[in-house]
């Protein structure tokens, strides 16, 4: 450690060291404090956080806390956040790898900046059972930090994108972990919070990392063809500033390309190379007042013809995250599209860092412990996460499910806009109005037209719910919705009435058993001794008996250990309902179901699956998109889920089609694509006509993985144009 006389060395001889000069000169928001007085400050959090990370260098070869902990808050300054929050991001690695505790944070800079950095750290002194149930906890953790103060969010982005821009120090194997987890979790919640500026940055550094390739070449054609966007910017902002001139509206216009992420993934969305995506340009008009935004509007329009279908106004209906602004994409001169963005100084700051723009913390206001209004989504978030708490996977998949960064809006019959997840469903918006409607809900009208509860809302649609007091939740339902409040009211439901099932099966097996056995005189013994076996009580262990988690036979060994086992009765009877494993399905953890695999969809490991109770054949499995589902959904009290259960070496067949130019050695070329692949080709049939060869390939797989990657190498061969899986 260094003197503590350091700390008031730069005061008595007036040298500051640079990195702090350069943070203090970019902090400007601190109305509370004077500018003597924030220096001060801010050096203790400098020097105290110099002084414990002294001696840590990052993987670069710099000095820790100068090339991160200073950036940090130099992003925060940026952002304009107040002094507390800086001083936050200065300090928010000390606790969680220093000597520094949060006692001695809280004593040097009060309770506002300990919270701040304790809501940041990770979780620690916890044992993990995995690597997922520890990233649930340090999620969980950081989630109610923020619902108690959003500034938690703010310092972590900044962290995020920091680390994120210096990722290529790390391994390979580390760098794809981080990069994944930004993609799924920080950069979708980056939006959530309207942050877009921070998302496509974070995009950008995710797709720069995951594929290094497609950036190096969206990057070279970018500044191959930059010189000519900047002509044609200069061209197209020359004619809107004359024509606004006209009507005294001088707006500040700006013009950048899309972010790389954003190109890419128009890119992959409708199968076109680069050259082919022709809106990589967008112009901003920022201008004084609202009224100016529409006016602008009507002016450009009447300049340039509009994409009707590509006109949107999120000033009249904000997104969720508070963005507002006009979006139209008009053909600019030399028949170019153009997207333009018009919307007003506030809401350009909105915009790019969200709700760091408008989070201003005044000293005795208790609003800076409370979640700003506009992201009231996140409480309603964490009280379904936090219910889910023991299962580390539900709550990853629950999280990634409400930070959907697409969003439309629909209707209620009477007019009332609501937002939900794009690929909603009539049962997502049903449970959106109430739960009450949503567990009732027997059907959906969709502009007046029934549909079934699968069906895909659109923007703009008006739905109507239809309901019954006799309608009950199912487990079908669970694969047909979106929102993670619909997820967890239906299997809240489900829990509740498996139990009561449970307990009936329970009392049925342990009454029949001991009746059997000629013990029934016991049966109070045994439902006594559930504090044997772990459980809290007695309605816990007939539970336990009902689901097939224990057995009467394990009981009464237990109970008896001097006498000789109980023999198990044949399992033909009644109660001895022990489950043997199953080769390929579970339903509900239970795995000796009769069961088969329909013929319609032929599903594999990997595919989304949902069982149907049959009349005397067991349970039939179907992949989630059969086309037969919306026939069985008539009947949705006869759906379950199902989960796979296999071990590696277990291979299913798989039929796949192939079309293609004919010519020789087509067909030896995709035999050898498929056989260097280690793959059992099981039947091949193939057709010729008008010189296209139709060819269907039988094929034995472990997974989906492993097809597709039969499909995407038999693609690469010559001449071939289609390469599907079929069922027919």
């Amino acid at each position: 450690m260094k003197n503590p006389l350091t700390r008031f060395a730069p005061f008595l001889v007036g040298e500051f060291p640079k990195p702090f000069l350069e943070l203090l000169s970019s902090v400007t928001h601190h109305d509370q404090l004077s500018e003597s007085e924030l220096k001060t400050i801010l050096w203790k959090a400098y020097e105290f956080g110099s002084r414990f990370h002294e001696s840590q260098k990052r993987l670069s070869g710099e000095l820790y806390f100068e090339s991160h902990c200073v950036e940090v808050a130099k992003i925060l300054a940026n952002w304009n956040m107040d002094h507390i929050t800086i001083i936050g991001g200065l300090l928010h690695d000390t606790i969680e790898d220093t000597e520094a505790t949060i006692e001695d944070i809280k004593e040097n800079f009060g309770s506002d900046v300990a919270n701040l950095v304790n809501g940041v750290s990770k979780l620690g002194g916890i044992r993990f059972s995995s690597r997922t149930a520890k990233q649930a906890g340090n999620f969980m953790k950081m989630l109610i930090s923020v619902a108690q103060d959003l500034r938690v969010i703010i310092i972590k982005f900044a962290d995020r994108l920091h680390n994120m821009s210096t990722i290529n120090y790390l391994p390979r194997i580390k760098q794809h972990r981080i990069a994944v987890e930004t993609r799924d979790v920080y950069a979708p919640l980056s939006h959530r919070l309207g942050m877009a500026k921070v998302k496509w940055l974070l995009d950008d550094f995710v797709l720069k990392t995951l594929n290094p390739d497609i950036y190096k070449e969206i990057s070279s054609k970018l500044k191959s063809s930059n010189k000519e966007r900047e002509k044609y910017i200069k061209v197209i902002t020359k004619i809107l500033i004359e024509e606004l001139k006209n009507y005294k509206i001088n707006p500040l216009i700006s013009g950048r390309p899309k972010s790389y992420s954003s190109i890419y993934g128009k890119m992959v969305k409708r199968g076109k190379a680069f050259e082919e995506i022709y809106d990589t340009l967008a112009l901003r008009l920022v201008v004084d007042k609202i009224e100016d935004c529409y006016l602008a509007l009507g002016i450009i329009h009447q300049k340039f013809k509009p994409l009707q279908e590509r006109f949107k106004d999120f000033i009249a209906t904000p997104k969720s995250n508070g963005y507002q602004s006009i979006h139209t994409t008009v053909v600019g001169p030399g028949g170019k599209l153009v997207e333009i963005q018009i919307r007003t100084e506030e809401m350009e700051q909105t915009a790019e860092i969200g709700v760091a723009a408008h989070w201003r913390y005044k000293e005795g206001h208790k609003d800076s412990k409370n979640i700003d209004t506009h992201v009231k989504w996140l409480r309603e978030l964490l009280d379904i996460l936090q219910s889910e708490e023991n299962d580390p996977k539900e709550f990853m998949h629950l999280l990634k499910i409400d930070l959907f960064s697409d969003e439309i809006f629909v209707f209620t019959p009477k007019g009332d806009l609501v937002q939900l997840p794009v690929n909603s469903t009539p049962l997502d918006f049903a449970y959106e109005v109430h739960s009450e409607v949503g567990k009732t809900c027997l059907g959906a009208k969709i502009n007046h037209k029934t549909v079934p509860l699968n069906s895909k809302l659109q923007n703009g649609d008006t739905i109507e719910v239809i309901t019954s007091s006799t309608q009950q939740p199912n487990y079908g339902w669970l694969k047909y919705v979106i929102t993670s409040k619909a997820r967890n009211q239906i299997k809240r439901y489900l829990k509740k009435q498996e139990q009561k099932e449970s307990i009936i099966i329970g009392e049925e097996i342990l009454t029949k058993s001991l009746r059997r056995l000629k013990m029934l005189k016991k049966i109070d013994e045994l439902k006594s001794s559930f504090s044997k076996f772990g459980y809290g009580g007695v309605s816990d262990l007939i539970e336990a008996l009902g689901k097939g988690e224990i057995s009467v036979r394990d009981i009464l060994n237990k109970l008896s250990p001097e006498k000789d086992s109980i023999e198990e009765e044949d399992s033909s009877h009644f109660f001895n309902f022990r489950k043997k494993e199953s080769r390929n399905i579970k339903i509900e953890g239970i795995s000796n179901i009769m069961s088969n695999f329909g013929k319609c969809c032929n599903p594999i490991p990997g595919d989304s699956m949902i069982g149907f109770i049959t009349r005397g054949r067991g349970i039939t499995v179907h992949r989630t998109e059969c086309k037969s589902l919306p026939l069985l959904s008539e009947e949705s009290d006869r759906l379950l889920p199902v989960d796979w259960e296999v071990a590696r070496k277990d291979l299913f067949n798989v039929r796949m089609k192939v079309l293609g130019q004919d010519r020789k050695g087509l067909l030896k070329d995709m035999t050898e694509t498929i056989s260097k692949l280690n793959i059992n080709m099981i039947s091949i049939d193939s057709k010729v006509k008008d010189t296209v060869a139709t060819t269907i390939f039988t094929i034995q797989v472990n997974n989906v993985k492993q097809l597709d990657r039969v499909i995407k190498n038999i693609s690469k061969v010559k001449n071939i144009d289609l390469v599907e899986r079929t069922h027919q």
